[in-house]
Order: structure tokens, then sequence, then C-alpha cells
């Protein structure tokens, strides 16, 4: 174990990102470290021992990393790595966590959320409402409702895990496909044809990497029942978008993500009432940052003791990160 001693410490972010996620907890990261200033210009940053990152850093590349010599470990204050921490990092030995498993919570609670309210047809039956005054009640199709349904989550990610397990209350049956998962607890492991062939909804937990790249292809999409639902929050580019264009009509999707983000404004996704597009907002919004600063204080605590990170990010897996 380190000996614990006073970190030297600074932020690389955004300036919107160090209001909305850093500002509230100054004052705690200072007493248990010596903090600097907080920018997003790399080239204005101190040489210290530890970095508090987040969104609008920039790569950390080996000429970044050749003004901070003394860099030893980085804090992330959202969820993935990918684009800052670059393979310098990682080979100059610095120790990196990030704040994935805290944002995955709400990504998990949006994502139960849209599977019980397109189960219900919450948002098209409240049109039709608005349209004819008309309360349908037994009129309702069996379709409707999410007694018996079953659930597809495409990959065992941390956020896929966290879903598996608020599902449990609800009488669902649900279904994991994972490549390098064969048991989740609470769900069936199938195969991914499987997955998209016995579902009602298919939910995308997958990181984007060159092999997941339009992995929700034109076929996966064509063996989903009539009426069931895609929801993605993981990347737009995980679903091949073509395809999900000619079968939406047939299907419904929630996107989280999209291909690019924002759509062009004459996209026919924007123009179906099939689809729900919100603004990636399934992670953490307004008072959810506050699980990313509570995490980020936790573990330059940790590091200022002299202790090992709660939620590192290991080396080896700098080829799998989402």
């Amino acid at each position: 174990m380190r000996t614990a001693h006073t970190v030297t410490a600074a932020g690389a972010m955004s300036a919107d990102a160090a209001n909305a996620v850093l500002a509230p907890v100054l004052d705690e990261l200072r007493a248990v470290c010596d903090f600097g200033p907080v920018t997003p210009d790399l080239d204005e940053l101190p040489d210290v021992e530890l970095l508090v990152t987040g969104w609008g850093c920039p790569p950390i590349t080996e000429s970044a990393l050749q003004r901070l010599p003394s860099l030893k470990a980085i804090v992330h204050t959202a969820g993935s790595v990918k684009g800052f921490v670059t393979d310098a990092c990682w080979d100059r030995g610095i120790v990196v966590s990030s704040a994935a498993a805290a944002n995955a919570v709400p990504v998990a609670e949006y994502t139960v959320a849209m599977i019980l309210l397109s189960g219900k047809r919450v948002l098209e039956r409240a049109r039709d409402y608005r349209r004819t005054r008309h309360i349908p009640f037994l009129e309702t199709p069996m379709t409707t409702g999410n007694f018996g349904a079953t659930v597809g989550i495409l990959s065992a990610s941390m956020i896929g895990r966290r879903v598996v397990e608020l599902l449990r209350p609800y009488d669902f049956h649900v279904l994991v496909h994972d490549p390098f998962v064969t048991e989740v607890d609470g769900a069936e492991s199938v195969g991914l044809a499987d997955l998209f062939a016995r579902s009602d909804v298919v939910s995308v937990h997958t990181p984007l990497l060159p092999e997941t790249t339009g992995l929700v292809s034109r076929e996966l999409l064509g063996l989903l029942r009539d009426d069931a639902v895609l929801i993605n929050t993981a990347r737009g580019a995980v679903v091949d978008q073509d395809a999900l264009v000619h079968e939406i009509g047939r299907i419904r999707a929630v996107l989280d993500v999209t291909d690019p983000e924002v759509l062009p404004a004459d996209h026919p996704l924007w123009h179906s009432d099939n689809v729900l597009i919100t603004p990636h907002l399934a992670g953490s919004q307004g008072n959810e940052w506050g699980r990313l600063a509570r995490h980020a204080v936790d573990e330059v605590r940790r590091w200022a003791n002299g202790e090992p990170f709660q939620t590192p990010v290991p080396a080896e897996r700098r080829e799998r990160i989402a």
C-alpha cells in the first residue's frame, strides 16, 4: 500500500462540466488534497500527481504527459475514459478510475422506465387520448402490457447487468446475450439470433468497438416480432440505422443515441410515430451529477490515504472500453 500524503491535483474538463459536477464539491476536494486549477487546456495545468477529469477533457497524449512528469493517477468524473486516456497514459503506468458504475445507475433506470412505458404503449395511447378523448380500457389489445413479456439484454455490461437486477421485481422473462459471459444471475443466456427472435423488447448495452459497429443488423432486426421494441442507450453506431428505418412501422424504437447525434432535420426517424428519440439524457443529468462528484471525492480521498481506487479501469481492458 502507498503511503498517505498530501496529493497535488488539478482538474481537466470544460468550464460547463466543472460548474455542473465539481463546483458543489470543491471545498471537499480541497480538504483532501492540494487542488489547483480546473481547465480544458492541458498546457495550463501545473505538474500534479493526480488529475480529476471530465467532459471536455482533451486527449492526454505523450506530449501532454511530458509536461506532467509527476502524474500518477486520473480520476474521471464520467463514464467512458475512451478518447482522452491514451495508450501513452497506460504505458506510463498511470492508474485510472472511472465513475462508470455511478453513471450506470441513471442509464439503467431510464432503460427500465422505457421498457415499462413501451409495454403499456404509454406515449402512443396518450397521443390517441388527446385526439379522441376516448378511454379504450377493455378494447386494449392483448399485446399491450408487461405481464409475462420477454426482455432481451444485449451485452452483460455494467449497465446491462444493472438493468437485469432492476427488472427482478417485475413479471418479465429476461434473456441476455454476451459472447464473453456465459451466465448472468436473473437472466437466461441465449445466442444473438435467439435474443432478437424471442424478445418483446431488446435493450442494447454494447460498447462501440470495431467489431460491434452495425452489430444490430438488418437480419437481426428482421427477427423481431411485429410491434417489438428496440431500446438503445449505448451508442448509435451499434445499430444499423438504415436497417432500422426499414423496419420502423413494423417495430418500435426508443433511441437515446443515434448516428450521428443530432440526426439531420429531414431524417425519417424524426417523423415516425413509432420512434421516441431523446437527447442522450439517459446518463447522469441534473442532480445525478452529484453522484459523479461524490465518486470523485471518495476516490481522491482514497488515493491521498494511500489506498487503491475503488473503481479502477485496468490497462488490459483498454481495447474493450465503452
